[in-house]
């Protein structure tokens, strides 16, 4: 393709190497020609040289943010405070959760939850994210680390259980007293 836009490029550029002449017709006009006219007399027109440029490659569209953002800059992005082998006992669903990072969090960035691959609360530079009635049973969450609306980077996705204890639930409640006899 590049071949052939060349030299078509070429081509164009061709009639502009010729030789012009200059000569006044008839009429009195001033024509310039790429051939000597027949019977008229004419002057030969010295043109300055042809500015002349390489041909550059084409270049990806850089913005030096965007690329800085989609490099790994942390090597450290988890979520901590979460408990690996047994349920989270949250009974209103409502915890807290940590995030670890090295380097610390960068100017401009941001921190934001992803709870079962939704979006979860508002991005925040604050490195400790609370979660809020938080339905029973099997989640995944991961932190995104943003800048503006852009997910620079992203830790491992942590699946944990919670479990919510209804503590209006007959068997929890204590045992009746049994009433005395009366005297």
């Amino acid at each position: 393709m590049r071949l052939i836009i060349s030299c078509l490029l070429l081509a164009a550029t061709l009639p502009a190497a010729a030789q012009i002449y200059k000569y006044t017709d008839a009429n009195g006009n001033t024509v310039f020609t790429n051939q000597p006219p027949d019977g008229a007399t004419s002057e030969k027109v010295e043109l300055p040289p042809t500015n002349a440029i390489q041909i550059q490659p084409p270049s990806q569209p850089t913005d030096a943010g965007a690329s800085a953002d989609r490099q790994a800059i942390y090597q450290v992005v988890e979520l901590t405070d979460l408990p690996d082998e047994v349920a989270l006992r949250a009974n209103n669903g409502t915890f807290s959760v940590g995030v670890r990072l090295e380097p610390s969090l960068q100017p401009g960035h941001r921190l934001r939850l992803r709870l079962d691959g939704q979006p979860y609360g508002q991005p925040t530079h604050v490195p400790r994210l609370q979660l809020m009635n938080v339905d029973r049973g099997d989640h995944s969450l991961t932190v995104d680390v943003l800048s503006g609306t852009n997910v620079v980077q992203s830790s491992a996705p942590v699946t944990f259980t919670v479990q919510r204890v209804n503590t209006s639930s007959p068997a929890l409640r204590p045992p009746a007293p049994t009433p005395r006899p009366s005297n």
